[in-house]
């Protein structure tokens, strides 16, 4: 978020809390990109807060994660001394997350982290989802890449080069005709938390139908390698379409990853490299 528009959201956060008798003294930025993330202290309270105008639905999230909670999913939960409900002041919406400690003493093995994105899947196919399929994201991406008002400074050759990309692999992953399923949407390693309670999925607001090698292709490769009975063939080419919707984001100009344009340079520079495409943890940038 600019400056301005992140000190009201802090502020909105904290008035929330205030009201729900949460006790908060500091609030401390985990990330800050599409959508503002907080731990408020004493508390212990993870608050995540986007504009009322955020493209994705606060409401749905909140609802999808106290379904799969209810199903055992290896989820980070919402926190339980408030009502599960999104909450809105001053333009924003807010919604409030139990805390946990990361594991700061390891990196998250590749096969516990298999382990539980297969577990978040199966319970995903046990809950009823009202979600877009992958494809729709492709599209929206294309409309993106099409439009020189959204990506005004992508070169007409790398504008090209996203649109075959998209559209060539897109068709090819559709025509396979795979079993398709809810999925995470971008179960990449900075939406899971190592805990002490195991390995927690965040971050819900790109949850999408498809096959599960489109979640693969978030993940890196060692993590592919142990995940039960994934066909590499079409994880490879469900990695070619997520590398170039970051690469289109990246572009984007209300885009406000804090990684900027370096890295979508270095996307763009990975796409025209062509297959077979990296793992997201492999691309330099």
């Amino acid at each position: 978020m600019e400056a301005t528009e992140a000190r009201r959201a802090v502020a909105a956060v904290m008035a929330t809390a205030a009201e729900l008798d949460l006790a908060v003294d500091d609030a401390i930025v985990l990330s800050d990109s599409n959508r503002l993330v907080l731990r408020l202290t004493p508390c212990d309270t993870v608050a995540r807060v986007t504009p009322l105008t955020h493209f994705a639905s606060a409401e749905q999230e909140v609802d999808l994660v106290r379904r799969l909670t209810q199903r055992d999913g290896p989820v980070a939960p919402l926190e339980p001394r408030v009502e599960p409900r999104v909450f809105v002041r001053d333009g924003f919406q807010v919604t409030l997350w139990a805390y946990f400690e990361p594991v700061q003493s390891r990196r998250l093995p590749p096969a516990e982290y298999a382990q539980a994105l297969a577990r978040l899947h199966a319970a995903l196919r046990r809950t009823e989802v009202a979600a877009p399929h992958f494809m729709d994201r492709v599209a929206d991406t294309q409309r993106d890449v099409a439009s020189r008002n959204i990506t005004p400074d992508l070169a007409d050759k790398d504008r090209a080069l996203l649109t075959g990309t998209l559209h060539d692999l897109g068709r090819s992953i559709v025509n396979r005709r795979g079993t398709e399923q809810p999925l995470h949407g971008e179960p990449h390693p900075f939406n899971i938390l190592d805990t002490n309670s195991g390995p927690l999925f965040i971050d819900f607001e790109n949850t999408a139908r498809g096959p599960v090698e489109y979640d693969l292709a978030w993940v890196p490769s060692e993590v592919v390698r142990n995940y039960p009975d994934a066909d590499q063939d079409l994880v490879g080419e469900c990695r070619g379409v997520v590398l170039a919707i970051i690469a289109a984001h990246r572009w984007s100009l209300n885009d406000q990853h804090p990684s900027g344009r370096e890295s979508g340079v270095g996307f763009l520079r990975v796409l025209r490299e062509g297959p077979p495409w990296p793992a997201l943890d492999e691309v330099v940038w």
